[in-house]
């Protein structure tokens, strides 16, 4: 008894003064601001570049602004290029404050060339297809030196082959607004589209080159016109209204979590507050890019990490209430609840690896922060949590008082009830569908599309006196929606100028003169000092295109793991209706209540799919247990008795991420309101499929499989019956035909 309470000091000490320095260190990143936050939170550097053309086509602007997308990706996922006119180009890049060094780094976009010795071109800059910096070894020396790698498009590469093959020898110089950067000796045939220049003597100088090329393969020559720094959209506001709202969020959470579970609450308190501070070092650490979609990742990421603790919790009550000590259920419990937590956070990883790796902008942030939070969660839960609790134990705190149990409970039947489930399932979308048509006739648009899908105008106004964020939020943002009858606004200030710039829905030359009029009336600005001009939506169709293809991926993948997994792809079809449920009603409550459509919108959705699917894949993991415990009950009976044995840890983890929610709506600024409100939608959708649909469709499918095997069965049956009919009656026959010989 000695050595355990010796063993728990220990613990405890320890525990403690990890905490305290995890605190600490978050604390740091905080005040010092280690961690980058976007446009949005914290401003950055806006660019606008000018086509040299004077009305360059469509298609032109949008392979531009597509390979500007890439490029700017280097300092920040959440960087921004949009068309502004029909000629002109902006770049918002959050997180960085020297204009003129990001000027210094991406180039002046011009014309790029590659020219034999005696000058003819071989090819053009948008042949070009990747330029990148690297290190490799000599074969010969063994050296490491300092490199390019070049690839080549389908014209550029039979170009490049049909040169080097005549070259080899000789030198191809590149050329770059009549200034020649690199002029290396071709050795050999390249023929495959890829090549390699050497002979840089830093890494920065390979880098420079690499950049040079990049920025050379674009499609139009540009030229910038202006460079601001300006401030953030949301004002400074947003980021304390935020960061107060998650700690009182984490004292609410933490208050009901020790209600409901006693001194296992109070282990899951402290190993969230561990969570906490760990996810701000991590982000400080990877330097993410902090946005507003980038919180609804950590949000879900919160829920998930106080749903490993409820799932853990709840086993360990069921242990104790079968009669078990409360030190072997502590062992038990978390035993049991590791394939739940594993299936649920590997889905979850899924979505947000590819995600990563396909998405842009908007949609790698909200990955970033996804998987890093979900990575810290299950370290959180499977080890703090654990080394808490075993703490308690050894320090005598093991008394069934303490923990609490749960004694077996009466299955509910879900499964007879599944046709009213489905009927308002079914009711809630086609409300939905209904509404889009209602508005698709007369707006024009099922679903409010917002500035970064369709664009809109960007109104520059220079006022007489420097204005906060705070006084555009509250006095001029209702003078302008006043003109547009439209709440999607954004403003951002040009810094050390009393320059705002306001991004609203497209707008009429006439709703321009009246909007003119109002600012001059309401702040006297001069109507000279106001300028507009129509911009694209931040949200490229190759943005889309990427984000979509992403998320069928990741539900692809997720099908497979779930498929095998679990050994049956009923499971995996099922989760994903499910998903498509949880989907479909979000957007009809954007339908309905016509919320707009942005870059906030593809975050709810995609914060949606991963709390939906944790949540159902800890149904059908109890399901998979009583199918091999519960021998003798029917399908219905072991999906009912698992649902009802696992409600109380769905309903507890949906009022836990409520509660983080309601914070943020009550506290935080009208933006994070906006924000939040989907997110809750979502909250109460993903519930109600994961317990009253998702094992529904499960069973209804196990039905129509078994079915399909008794008819086979049956047929079989009745194949082997005819077979040994007629093989009778043939033998019948034979003895007929030999007694008429004899």
């Amino acid at each position: 008894m000695k050595n355990n309470r010796g063993k728990g000091a220990a613990g405890l000490v320890i525990l403690l003064a990890a905490l305290i320095g995890f605190v600490y260190l978050a604390y740091i990143s905080l005040v010092q601001n280690k961690i980058t936050l976007g446009l949005d939170l914290a401003g950055g550097v806006s660019i606008t570049y000018q086509a040299k053309e004077a009305n360059p086509s469509a298609q032109d602007m949008s392979d531009t602004i597509y390979k500007l997308q890439q490029r700017v990706g280097t300092y920040s996922d959440e960087a921004q290029v949009y068309q502004e006119g029909t000629n002109r180009i902006n770049i918002d890049i959050p997180g960085v404050s020297d204009a003129n060094k990001i000027l210094e780094d991406l180039g002046q976009p011009g014309s790029l060339l590659f020219v034999e010795p005696d000058g003819t071109v071989i090819l053009t800059g948008d042949q070009v297809k990747s330029a990148e910096a690297g290190q490799m070894q000599d074969k010969t020396t063994g050296v490491n030196q300092f490199v390019v790698q070049l690839s080549f498009a389908d014209e550029g590469t039979k170009a490049f082959a049909d040169a080097t093959t005549r070259l080899v020898g000789q030198r191809i110089g590149i050329i770059y607004d009549g200034v020649m950067y690199s002029n290396p000796t071709v050795r050999e045939p390249i023929t495959g589209g890829q090549c390699t220049i050497d002979g840089m003597s830093s890494f920065a100088e390979a880098d420079q080159l690499a950049s040079t090329i990049r920025i050379g393969a674009l499609k139009l020559e540009l030229e910038e016109m202006r460079s601001n720094v300006v401030g953030a959209q949301l004002g400074q506001k947003a980021i304390s209204s935020s960061m107060q709202a998650g700690l009182v969020g984490f004292c609410v959470i933490s208050v009901f979590m020790i209600a409901v579970f006693w001194l296992m609450g109070l282990g899951a308190a402290l190993a969230l507050a561990f969570y906490i501070c760990l996810t701000i070092c991590m982000l400080s650490a990877f330097e993410v890019t902090m946005t507003l979609p980038g919180i609804a990742g950590i949000i879900l990421s919160v829920g998930m990490a106080v749903d490993a603790n409820v799932i853990i919790f709840t086993r360990i009550r069921e242990e104790i209430g079968l009669g078990k000590t409360v030190r072997s259920a502590v062992k038990t419990g978390f035993r049991k609840a590791l394939s739940a937590i594993v299936d649920g956070n590997v889905t979850t990883l899924i979505a947000a690896a590819v995600l990563f790796v396909m998405g842009s902008g908007t949609i790698k942030g909200f990955a970033t922060t996804l998987g890093l939070g979900v990575l810290v969660s299950m370290f959180t839960a499977l080890l703090i949590t654990r080394a808490w609790l075993y703490t308690f134990c050894n320090l005598g705190l093991d008394s069934e008082k303490l923990f609490g149990k749960i004694k077996p409970r009466t299955a509910y039947d879900f499964i007879g009830k599944k046709k009213m489930f489905f009927a308002g399932a079914a009711a809630v979308i086609a409300a939905g569908i209904i509404a889009m048509g209602v508005f698709a006739g007369s707006t024009g648009s099922p679903l409010n599309l917002g500035l970064d899908f369709k664009g809109g105008t960007s109104t520059n106004i220079t006022f007489n006196e420097d204005m906060s964020l705070e006084a555009i939020d509250e006095q001029v943002k209702p003078v302008v929606q006043q003109i547009t009858g439209d709440a999607d606004i954004q403003a951002s200030k040009v810094q050390g100028t009393n320059e705002v710039i306001i991004k609203t829905r497209s707008l009429t030359v006439e709703e321009r003169v009246a909007l003119d009029d109002a600012l001059s009336e309401k702040f006297g600005v001069d109507k000279e000092k106001i300028t507009a001009e129509s911009i694209s939506g931040t949200i490229s169709g190759e943005m889309r295109r990427a984000a979509i293809m992403a998320v069928i991926v990741a539900l692809f993948l997720m099908m497979i793991y779930i498929r095998f997994r679990f050994a049956d792809i009923r499971f995996a079809t099922a989760a994903i209706a499910c998903l498509a449920h949880d989907v479909l009603v979000l957007i009809t409550f954007y339908a309905i209540f016509r919320w707009s459509v942005g870059s906030t919108f593809v975050a709810c959705v995609l914060t949606l799919v991963g709390y939906s699917i944790n949540n159902t894949i800890v149904v059908f993991d109890r399901i998979r247990e009583n199918q091999n415990l519960k021998v003798g009950m029917s399908r219905d009976e072991i999906a009912n008795l698992s649902i009802t044995e696992t409600l109380s840890r769905s309903v507890l983890t949906s009022v836990t991420t409520f509660l983080a929610l309601i914070c943020l709506f009550v506290l935080g600024v009208s933006s994070i309101r906006e924000f939040t409100l989907p997110l809750m939608v979502g909250t109460v959708c993903g519930t109600y499929s994961s317990v009253c649909l998702a094992s529904a469709i499960w069973s209804i499918m196990e039905k129509k499989n078994d079915d399909k095997k008794a008819q086979q069965r049956k047929e079989e049956e009745a194949k082997a019956a005819s077979q040994r009919k007629q093989k009778k009656a043939k033998g019948k026959k034979q003895v007929r035909e030999d007694g008429a010989q004899v």
